[in-house]
């Protein structure tokens, strides 16, 4: 959802994915029945690269697909928590991961949540594709496609009194219940509106969100320059307990 806090599009609430009995939907990401990874190995050797993706357990490695080399993670510091941290993982061409910075970053004002409805001010957890971008901005220098709109303006007070401007100067939609290959403005919501919708990373305005997760500005439009279609960039995100587990 994209809840208003003002004029204008506001901060997106979180959206969840439903745990489907029948297989995965791929309107809630790659989450659903799988079986499990084995035991990850995250042993390390002196180039720096790992052998496996660092605090996600067996249930959400499986969840990755096999064609990704872009793995972002947001992990939040509690489940009833606002603040993230933020970590890009790239595939090496001998299969192990290389992690880029760790970045600070917020998440919606009540935490996270593994059955997201409409208006409950949660994150959604889960694994999810990255697809599209956009921004009242000009492009960065995006490779995802990239919308450039003047309706990517937000307006009014964040939650905890921040000024809301600038926070979709860039957006990355998250791939939960939207249409992939379509704009972040695009309101389609194939699950229906009471499982929300709007999920998007964008840029940090200084406090939590409606759901989506915020970077720095520079750390976004770094994020804009750096996935690439060709790698199929997930996000992994949720409470880091939640995704140990």
């Amino acid at each position: 959802m994209l809840a208003a806090h003002g004029k204008g599009v506001a901060l997106s609430a979180p959206d969840q994915p439903l745990p489907s009995p029948t297989g995965p939907n791929p309107f809630l990401g790659t989450d659903g029945p799988h079986t499990d990874a084995p035991a990850a190995d995250r042993s390390d050797r002196a180039d720096g690269t790992l052998a496996q993706l660092p605090g996600l357990g067996a249930g959400y490695l499986a969840r990755i697909p096999a064609g990704t080399a872009q793995v972002l993670v947001a992990a939040g510091s509690g489940k009833d928590a606002a603040d993230t941290t933020v970590t890009l993982y790239s595939r090496t061409p001998d299969g192990r991961w290389r992690a880029g910075t760790a970045w600070p970053a917020h998440n919606g004002f009540a935490g996270w949540t593994a059955d997201h409805r409409e208006g409950d001010l949660r994150s959604p957890v889960g694994v999810f594709p990255l697809s599209d971008a956009g921004g009242l901005k000009g492009d960065p220098g995006s490779k995802l496609p990239y919308h450039q709109d003047d309706a990517f303006v937000a307006e009014g007070s964040g939650f905890t009194g921040d000024s809301l401007a600038g926070a979709f100067d860039y957006v990355v939609a998250i791939d939960y219940n939207r249409v992939a290959g379509s704009s972040p403005l695009d309101r389609r919501e194939p699950l229906g509106a009471a499982r929300g919708g709007g999920i998007w990373l964008h840029v940090d305005h200084g406090g939590p969100t409606h759901g989506c997760v915020s970077l720095t500005e520079d750390h976004m439009a770094e994020l804009l320059r750096t996935l690439d279609p060709a790698a199929h960039p997930v996000i992994v995100m949720g409470d880091a307990a939640s995704l140990a587990a």
